[in-house]
């Protein structure tokens, strides 16, 4: 008989510095008069086809469009020479003091880096070396569906026999790869999480799931590499011509993981209890919940507190939503996340005694 995996403990961290939106009109106030004609206005915009109305995803953007910013408020970004792994480390460590394990348990590490400190390498073993553990520690990739998509690897090697317990650990560094002198790094931040992942009573845990790639999206951005003082290279992120790629597919991608995730789990979308978005704009908790026609009281939205911070999004979320009391223990959970030029998928959980890290610390706003 397969066993049921899931979460045994979960937690978050993210670099102490917030930028907010006064970062840049104090700093760079010719740039923020000339937005709308720069990379994060075209990005967000509704340049509609003469034949197309716009979607759901769209028409919830359609407000923010008089926002200079497109909805962001705050995002915590690291300082020059701070890494993704001493964040990664920092998650890890409170994900397994929360779930009372030493690391030596931790049977095989899941290393999620968007993007890893070390050119054409994965953290994966910096970061075993760091915990001083001897299992495995492998290295996935799948953009902003990372966390997703690792926690599901993590359940399915638990459930099969395989291992009894698997470390997810993502972190995403999102501002290292945008100049501050670009709009587009006007909704990107920094973050990591990590969960335990172990057996759980039978009936909890992941339960069904459905992932589909986003080969539609893979001409929305380019990235090269530049150089870096500390890293020697890092990866540098533009919007590309593709951009429009973003809003035409949301609702296709949103419906179908859902779904089928839901289907998987023998359940409907109408039993579940709370839902978990990625979040990478301002609007897309209100686009997810209209587009499925759930309450939007059924969700939380990250975004206003870390803008987007890719893979990161995925556990910030969950560890908002279960730190603040609006997931609890039984509650039938689905949780959808969406990549560019990667995957779209969803699984389906029954949120079980999830230990917690702390809550993340107050932040100092970078003058």
């Amino acid at each position: 008989m397969q066993k049921s995996a899931g979460l045994k403990s979960l937690a978050v961290a993210y670099p102490p510095t917030i930028r907010t939106n006064d970062y840049w009109r104090k700093r760079y106030p010719e740039i923020v008069a000339d937005a709308e004609k720069r990379s994060l206005a075209k990005l967000w915009s509704l340049n509609q086809e003469k034949d197309r109305e716009p979607n759901i995803f769209e028409q919830e953007m359609r407000p923010y469009l008089e926002d200079t910013f497109r909805g962001a408020k705050e995002r915590r970004v690291v300082k020059p020479g701070e890494s993704a792994l001493q964040y990664e480390v920092r998650a890890a460590k409170d994900a397994l003091a929360a779930a009372g394990m030493e690391p030596k348990e931790v049977d095989v590490i899941i290393s999620v880096s968007f993007w890893p400190d070390n050119p054409g390498f994965g953290n994966g073993p910096w970061l075993a070396r760091e915990l001083g553990v001897d299992c495995a520690a492998w290295n996935m990739e799948t953009c902003c569906s990372g966390a997703m998509t690792s926690m599901q690897v993590g359940a399915a090697l638990v459930k099969s026999g395989t291992h009894r317990n698997a470390l997810v650990v993502n972190s995403c560094l999102y501002s290292r790869a945008t100049e501050t002198e670009d709009t587009l790094s006007w909704f990107l931040g920094d973050g990591a999480g990590a969960a335990v992942i172990g057996e759980v009573e039978e009936g909890r845990g992941i339960l069904g799931s459905k992932t589909i790639h986003t080969a539609e999206t893979i001409e929305a951005f380019v990235c090269e590499w530049w150089p870096d003082p500390v890293f020697r290279q890092r990866l540098h992120i533009e919007m590309s011509r593709g951009s429009g790629s973003l809003k035409k597919g949301s609702d296709e991608y949103l419906l179908t993981c859902c779904g089928g995730a839901a289907e998987q789990a023998g359940v409907k979308i109408g039993d579940i209890d709370f839902f978990i978005f990625n979040t990478p704009t301002a609007w897309f908790s209100s686009f997810a919940t209209r587009a499925l026609g759930v309450d939007p009281a059924k969700t939380v939205n990250g975004y206003p507190l870390y803008a987007n911070n890719g893979p990161a999004l995925t556990m910030g979320n969950l560890h908002l939503a279960a730190r603040t009391g609006k997931l609890r223990p039984d509650d039938l959970v689905l949780v959808y996340s969406i990549g560019s030029v990667s995957t779209a998928g969803a699984f389906v959980m029954r949120w079980g005694d999830v230990k917690l890290g702390p809550a993340p610390e107050p932040g100092v706003p970078e003058e």
